[in-house]
């Protein structure tokens, strides 16, 4: 039985999970930096408790400091979020070693999906397929012969990596020599582990994901499709269910597909299986083993709640609905509000109204803290269908008003107003066609 969680991450996901912990009747406790002690989310949770000064290597990072946490808080069961340590195989053994329930995946098959390589053997086991691709790279050597193989353009991927870290995309030779090294050694700052591989470079495809419950039994379903192909340097900017890409056919084909990969790994909990989808053909590229920062718009197409369905499976009480119980219906679009750096907020107004959901942590008067992530709040909206969604979402965009730091909102209605948008028909570069070097910040 679950009756306390403690909650390791910070931004809006944290008040996200207190607010699900709230409909289940179960108690939560916010784990929280010095930079954080006035959130929302520590503000609703029935309890918080400092684990560390700002830097996030000495509190949301800090293993020890949060599973002191918990046990001083007698939680029965710990929610890591999204970021941080939501994928880290080992501090998921060490929660269950200390006598947690981890809400998440097993520490093994976090562990296997977290090796880039492995997991894509694991799909093409599933039957999925995979983009051109190596094994890990021992050095520069092999790095171009597997190039030379594969054909330029490719991509240096980190083995223990995700979310654009490590990430080079190589035209040349020489581009090889500067770039591998260069690539290395940001995979080892962010993931400790400095292993790379490669894959074939597609040039502008669609980056499509599947999002998927299971219960660790092999008992999997599918929730649909979220389109995340707007993207700024591999970051994502906007997610949109159902991708306007896909036809009836490849959706039945990737969905199966993924729900296959997920009951062959006895997968507990939810999770993403990402895909790039070019012309008519559609390639796995990695497993996200936790929850994802969009899957808001799946909750609203859905009517299902992922984080209190995360705390069920943790439960053992298993997924709510059957596949054949799941609905999908209408569209919905979330856009991502940015910081452009920290500071003091002074003013903070987010859009509201019918079928409007906005996700933050923050309130006017708070200060942003240059040591975490820039995302602000999420704007999500649901419709009927996808022009009527979009129409809604700019509405959303004009009440947004930020005062005290700058903000990427201008650059969204940029991107949510364009013709190109509109039309459906574009790919991972549309940021850089639409904005271009006159709007980037950073």
């Amino acid at each position: 039985m679950i009756r306390r969680i403690l909650i390791a991450g910070r931004g809006e996901i944290a008040l996200r999970i207190v607010r699900a912990c709230k409909d289940l009747g179960v108690e939560s406790v916010v784990a929280h930096s010095e930079a954080d002690r006035d959130t929302l989310a520590v503000r609703h949770a029935d309890r918080s408790v400092c684990i560390g000064p700002a830097p996030s290597s000495e509190s949301y990072l800090n293993v020890r400091s949060i599973l002191s946490a918990a046990i001083l808080t007698r939680c029965d069961a710990l929610h890591p979020g999204v970021g941080f340590l939501s994928e880290s195989a080992s501090f998921a053994k060490a929660v269950e070693e200390a006598g947690l329930i981890f809400i998440g995946p097993r520490p093994e098959t976090i562990e296997l999906l977290g090796n880039k390589v492995r997991a894509r053997i694991s799909a093409v086991e599933a039957g999925l397929p995979v983009t051109p691709g190596s094994e890990t790279l021992t050095d520069l050597a092999s790095a171009k012969k597997w190039a030379s193989r594969l054909g330029y353009p490719v991509i240096l991927k980190a083995s223990a990596g995700g979310g654009g870290r490590g990430m080079r995309i190589i035209r040349k030779e020489s581009e090889l020599e500067s770039g591998f090294p260069l690539a290395r050694r940001e995979a080892l700052l962010f993931f400790g582990d400095d292993s790379m591989y490669m894959e074939k470079f597609l040039e502008n495809p669609r980056h499509v994901e599947v999002q998927l419950l299971g219960d660790g039994s092999g008992n999997v379903v599918h929730l649909g499709e979220r389109d995340c192909s707007v993207q700024r340097n591999h970051q994502k900017l906007l997610e949109e269910t159902p991708s306007p890409i896909l036809d009836e056919a490849m959706r039945e084909v990737m969905t199966e597909s993924s729900v296959a990969l997920f009951r062959n790994l006895s997968y507990r909990g939810a999770g993403t299986v990402e895909f790039l989808v070019e012309g008519g053909s559609f390639y796995f590229m990695e497993v996200n083993a936790r929850l994802q920062v969009e899957h808001p718009v799946t909750e609203l197409v859905s009517g299902m709640d992922l984080v209190a369905e995360q705390i069920r499976i943790a439960a053992q009480k298993g997924i709510v609905r059957r596949q054949d119980e799941v609905a999908l219906s209408g569209y919905a679009l979330e856009c991502r509000i940015n910081g452009l750096g920290a500071g003091r907020i002074a003013r903070f107004d987010l859009p509201s109204g019918p079928h409007v959901r906005t996700d933050t942590f923050l309130t006017p008067g708070m200060t942003l803290s240059p040591h975490y992530d820039s995302l602000l709040a999420k704007i999500i909206v649901h419709a009927s269908a996808r022009q009527e969604g979009i129409d809604r979402m700019l509405r959303a965009l004009g009440e947004v008003v930020v005062e005290g730091i700058p903000t990427n909102v201008e650059e969204q209605k940029t991107i949510v107003g364009s013709s190109l948008f509109r039309s459906g028909r574009f790919g991972t570069g549309l940021y850089e066609t639409l904005c271009g070097k006159e709007m980037r910040h950073g």
